[in-house]
């Protein structure tokens, strides 16, 4: 398996492709998950790498999907999905793209019903991860 960490500079290429130095979610069920993450003992990294899937004629990438979160000591990502339903359409198109461009690539997504359930198996509530 090919360290995604590794994948050479032409395909992870963006103009907004610098890794994350520092964890500010873009949803509060990020910051749980994290938080999950942690009571664990997992090491964690927020958004570090963004795949690009289309390229204009210049070769310069113009959509790109970047993972919530990669986790090293396993040496996959993960993608959580926790959007209304009208939005997963989308997003699913996202990650079947990177799945052709990407087949090296190891990604988990965990879509919002699975999210909910490893929630009420701690006890907490989705969107403040405080006890329910």
């Amino acid at each position: 398996m090919t360290n995604p960490l590794s994948i050479d500079e032409s395909r992870r290429r963006h103009p907004s492709g610098s890794r994350a130095t520092s964890a500010v979610f873009a949803n509060p069920s990020e910051r749980v998950f994290a938080n999950l993450l942690d009571l664990y003992g997992i090491e964690w990294v927020y958004e570090p790498i963004e795949f690009p899937l289309v390229w204009n004629d210049e070769g310069e990438p113009i959509r790109a999907f970047r993972p919530d979160f990669y986790l090293p000591e396993r040496n996959f990502f993960i993608e959580l999905t926790v959007l209304e339903q009208r939005n997963v359409t989308r997003k699913n198109r996202k990650i079947r793209q990177f799945r052709v461009l990407y087949p090296e690539v190891k990604l988990l997504v965990v879509y919002q019903r699975g999210f909910n359930e490893l929630l009420a198996r701690h006890g907490l509530d989705g969107r403040t991860g405080d006890a329910a």
